[in-house]
């Protein structure tokens, strides 16, 4: 794929810190391409306040695309033809990924398989066979190839096709005894990462890569689940995502199956086979509602715009350190969800709040 200024403008803007995936879509809808974007951000930031947000260098970039190509990797963006489709249609997604393998199975139906990573072997049995059983019905199944079930969910769909997100850059293979199995992946599925090649991944990158997880897919299904784990964080990310929630059920005595049965007491799906999967799965519609059209279809008319003191201060303290969706906001704030994503950029260059994949914002410590 060819780089044009405007594509390299785009990365640019993606890898600076301080830009998260909603201010970089808001950042290109209010101009008329990513090189406006980039040439207007310096003055946009210094009118927030935020004198030391510094664009992502040129070189870094450059460096990243030449990397990432010898690696055997790509870069795509929401607008590419072959972007996963169902996680192009959230309503805030990732601004850029990096992706290793055969792109085109994300257009196929996608399921997320995850769960403990100290499992059970008779969780792990599960998950394997779920994972193979979805897969001869033609479904892709993604996971995020930790130790315990995500290994057993890829090692049981890699015959069908998998997914694997991972939270580092695209080259970063963790755990380390996975490594096998990435390259496995890349050859006949997918590799795919939101991170900058050559990213090592820290706690705060983990949530993200379960909101990529959950994004792909029509529904998440989760085997084997303590109190407080990353897989009740996913559940909750499908939640928001319109996604459908499933959970096996497991021992009482076993302390990591409390979250999974916790999901099951507040609502979520029991299964015990692919086939009440699939069941579960069968009415759901392909296409996500983007938050922006639900509440304003007019096109924003950014000269019209004047930004209220009064709007922003409340808006910023409704914001916390816990992740909360746009629209729930624009609710409390009682503003336009568009109004409300406006003034978040301006809390975001700002450095007061940062957004998330799938149209989430939460307050910086």
């Amino acid at each position: 794929m060819s780089w044009t200024e405007e594509r390299l403008a785009r990365l640019q803007l993606a890898r600076t810190s301080g830009i998260g995936p909603l201010t970089l879509q808001m950042l290109l809808e209010q101009h008329s391409s990513a090189l406006e974007a980039r040439e207007a951000l310096p003055d946009r930031a210094h009118k927030a306040g935020r004198r030391n947000l510094v664009l992502a260098s040129r070189s870094n970039i450059e460096r990243e695309i030449q990397n990432t190509e010898a690696f055997g990797a790509s870069i795509r963006f929401p607008d590419d033809d072959d972007f996963p489709p169902l996680l192009a249609s959230l309503s805030t997604p990732p601004g850029v990924i990096s992706c290793k393998g055969d792109v085109s199975i994300a257009k196929k139906s996608v399921l997320a398989l995850v769960g403990a990573r100290n499992a059970s072997a008779a969780a792990m049995r599960i998950a394997r066979d779920i994972a193979f059983d979805v897969g001869q019905s033609g479904w892709v199944v993604a996971s995020g190839l930790a130790r315990g079930v995500d290994t057993a969910a890829h090692h049981g769909a890699l015959e069908h096709g998998t997914i694997a997100v991972i939270a580092g850059g695209i080259d970063n293979i963790y755990p380390p005894q996975n490594e096998e199995l990435f390259h496995k992946i890349a050859d006949q599925g997918l590799i795919i990462s939101e991170s900058a090649f050559g990213h090592t991944p820290r706690a705060k990158d983990f949530p993200r890569r379960n909101r990529l997880i959950t994004g792909i897919s029509y529904g998440v299904v989760v085997v084997e689940a303590a109190m407080k784990s990353g897989s009740l964080i996913s559940a909750r990310t499908a939640l928001e995502q319109g996604r459908e929630v499933m959970a096996v059920p497991g021992s009482p005595l076993d302390p990591r199956t409390r979250g999974s049965n916790g999901l099951i007491r507040s609502g979520a799906v029991l299964v015990e086979s692919a086939d009440q999967i699939l069941d579960c799965l069968s009415p759901m519609q392909p296409v996500q509602k983007d938050l922006f059209r639900d509440v304003d279809e007019a096109p924003f008319d950014n000269d019209a715009f004047a930004p209220d003191e009064s709007d922003l201060a409340r808006l910023e303290g409704l914001v916390s350190p816990v992740a909360v969706s746009i629209s729930d906001l624009a609710t409390a704030a009682q503003l336009p969800v568009r109004v409300c994503a406006m003034l978040l950029i301006e809390l975001e260059l700002a450095g007061k709040v940062r957004s998330l994949p799938g149209g989430m914002v939460k307050r910086t410590l």
